[in-house]
């Protein structure tokens, strides 16, 4: 159950107030009274997203776990629909289940709002998906936005009109159209107001653009340049143009309502033609990017790279890119699917379609390259924080791949990746790659090798044994003509062999793999985590063995090692496993400074169920050394933790089993009320907050 404090919503940020839509408002209220799927339908530029957004704010305290948005615009491909969806809830599940499956177990006994963005070129994949979610979650209900229908029995449709120009009596002023126009003329131009002199021409204008909301916006963006009597002359002229020429609409166009198209199209006009050939160029980008993104694939002898960020304010100001949140040093943008839309259909007609999306696939190329170096270092963090915001462009450079059948660049990019799928969570992600990238090119060399790697411990870290051990197999023997080539192999083979025995259960034959790793870390080379991660795992191998001293000695040699090179995910796991170790031994103030360790490096990396797991052990040191009430207060904490994040423990059975006997022993110690009381205060405080008390030493 999620109660007040806990996490409830991942819905963006409202940039603007809602102006008008009252009564859609109320109907979508209405239609869920009826349905448990409604639909928002409508031409492209009508606002469905910006009402989808209200709504979801105005029904979120009405669901006890909250409300969730999905944001769809940048996901080309079906295939990863559910994983999406996996992605924007607080859902970690690394095992090999079909994650439809994974995220309607998740759904099933919560109550929440789930708004799926943005649904039309997907309306194939998302039909089964929802459907199958609808049935395993009774207390589920899902707000959809698409220009197509869903096409499923429960579905009820709200079609959002444009704006009315006129007031319910019929009278021009102050319309719903009006008073947009003239809150983003007002943005434009400080000081402006509606004047009985400028009413007609806003009122006329309102009319041209019927009402259109994305229209109405980007004609505002003009006013820094025009008066309003300018910019409504010049918009009768353009429609005039279009009357005249009885301009026919190309079949590949995107089927826009007309005056959506002409606002779009005039703004084009009114770019210069760098801004035009800028804007076409950007089309290739999902998500987000930033000028330096933008300068790399977008910049040629006819663009300039130094013109670059002086042309993306220029697009800024005209209302074509918006600010997206990032964690760089400059500012991130990104387009509306109906400006991206456009430009990619520009883009096509220039015929640079192909190259652009080559460049883009060569410039994520590069940047994940540049992670994989970095990652054992001191801007570990950093990257994680970039390389998370780029995973939509990570996403659609693999995909690209897939599509042109280049396995070897799949290869390359899903190899580099290693750390995305098995540090970051996106394991499920990473095996959806890098299977399809290894079928499609068997070619052997040091590429391939990479990527069986990241395959195979992503494989590992799903606990899927019987794909760990062939992929174990299978990247020794692509590895045997190349070590002398690269020192870290070694490790790279022992730590996979180790632990894939390791998900067997085999832990005497997984030391001794692990045991040929060599004695230091070596020089640099593709693997060069490898040597951190089989020291980490050794150190567990002696925890399951009963060697808690040897466990304690490597635990914390790893965490030096770590530490000296400025690296925190492996840290965090050797921290873990040396307080396990000293806890065994009955060192419980060791045991608790060195869970507390991996609390904060976990809580660093946004790691859910390395945190939840690092305070079910925490709870056991508060326990140990006397603090029963402290100890119920974390298994509060830690509940909280995993029912956010899936099942609790993960189903891991070592890890049930030490999580019931704390909660047995606690309630042995201060009785059933007061454990009670001590459990909620954890479950019920704010995760941020309960983080920072796991942090505290006791008393």
């Amino acid at each position: 159950m999620t109660t007040q404090g806990q996490l409830a919503d991942n819905l963006p940020t409202e940039s603007t107030e809602l102006i008008g839509r009252c009564a859609e408002l109320a109907q979508i209220q209405r239609l869920f009274g009826d349905s448990r799927l409604v639909t928002l339908t409508g031409v492209g530029g009508v606002g469905k997203t910006r009402l989808a957004l209200r709504a979801a704010y105005e029904a979120q305290p009405s669901f006890r776990d909250g409300a969730w948005w999905v944001d769809l615009s940048a996901l080309r491909r079906g295939a990863l629909l559910a994983h999406t969806i996996a992605e924007a809830l607080p859902l970690a599940d690394q095992t090999t289940r079909p994650m439809t499956e994974v995220v309607a177990e998740y759904l099933a006994d919560r109550e929440l709002l789930l708004v799926l963005d943005t649904c039309e070129h997907l309306t194939d994949a998302c039909a089964p998906v929802v459907e199958e979610l609808l049935a395993a979650a009774p207390g589920l209900r899902i707000l959809a936005t698409s220009r197509r229908l869903l096409g499923i029995r429960p579905e009820r449709l709200l079609t959002v009109a444009p704006m009315p120009v006129q007031d319910r009596d019929g009278n021009h002023g102050e319309a719903d159209a009006v008073d947009l126009l003239a809150a983003r003329a007002a943005d434009s131009v400080p000081g402006f107001a509606v004047t009985d002199a400028n009413r007609p021409d806003l009122v006329r204008l309102c009319r041209r653009l019927d009402g259109l909301p994305l229209a109405l916006e980007l004609a505002a963006a003009r006013l820094r340049e025009l008066t309003m009597a300018e910019l409504t002359a010049r918009l009768d002229d353009r429609f005039a143009v279009l009357g005249e020429t009885n301009t026919v609409v190309d079949e590949a166009d995107p089927p826009w309502h007309q005056a959506l198209r002409t606002a779009i199209g005039w703004s084009h006009e009114l770019c210069d033609p760098a801004e035009r050939l800028l804007w076409a160029r950007l089309s290739v980008f999902a998500g987000g990017f930033d000028a330096d993104a933008a300068a790399a694939v977008c910049a040629d002898e006819r663009l300039p790279r130094g013109t670059v960020p002086g042309l993306l304010a220029g697009l800024a100001d005209k209302s074509l890119l918006t600010l997206a949140p990032g964690g760089g040093p400059g500012p991130r943008y990104r387009m509306l699917d109906t400006i991206r839309e456009f430009g990619a259909h520009w883009l096509r007609h220039l015929g640079e379609e192909h190259t652009l999306r080559h460049r883009h696939r060569e410039h994520y190329r590069a940047f994940v390259h540049r992670a994989d170096a970095a990652w054992m270092g001191p801007e570990q963090l950093t990257w994680y924080e970039r390389t998370t915001t780029e995973h939509a462009n990570l996403r659609a450079a693999l995909d690209f791949c897939l599509t042109e059948r280049d396995g070897h660049s799949a290869m390359d990019m899903g190899g580099a990746l290693w750390f995305l799928w098995v540090a970051c969570g996106f394991s499920r992600e990473g095996r959806h790659f890098l299977g399809r990238a290894l079928d499609l090119d068997p070619t052997p060399g040091p590429v391939r090798a990479k990527a069986l790697w990241a395959c195979g411990a992503t494989a590992i870290t799903q606990g899927d044994a019987a794909a760990g051990a062939r992929l174990d197999a299978a990247f020794r023997a692509a590895t045997e003509h190349l070590r002398e080539a690269d020192a870290t192999i070694p490790a790279a083979v022992a730590v996979l062999k180790g632990a894939s025995l390791v998900t067997r259960g085999l832990h005497a034959q997984a030391a001794e793999a692990l045991d040929e790793a060599p004695c230091s870390p070596p020089a640099e080379g593709r693997y060069r985590a490898a040597w951190f991660m089989a020291r980490a795992s050794r150190a567990m191998t002696h925890v399951h063995l009963g060697q808690l001293t040897e466990a304690v000695a490597v635990a914390e040699e790893a965490s030096a090692a770590c530490a000296g090179c400025g690296e925190t995910w492996c840290r965090a796991w050797s921290e873990y496993m040396r307080a396990l170790a000293e806890l065994g031994l009955g060192r419980t103030e060791h045991a608790a400074a060195h869970a507390r360790g991996a609390v904060a490096g976990k809580h660093r990396l946004h790691d859910s169920v390395g945190i939840a797991m690092a305070v079910d052990l925490l709870a056991a040191t508060a326990l140990a050394s006397g603090y029963a009430g402290q100890a119920a207060r974390l298994l509060g904490t830690a509940e909280q933790l995993w029912h956010s994040v899936g099942t609790p423990q993960s189903g891991i059975p070592e890890l049930v089993a030490a999580r019931n006997a704390c909660e047995k022993q606690a309630r042995g110690l201060i009785g059933d009320d007061a454990y009670k009381s001590a459990f909620h205060i954890g479950y019920d405080t704010d995760p941020e907050a309960a983080i920072a008390y796991a942090l505290t030493s006791p008393g």
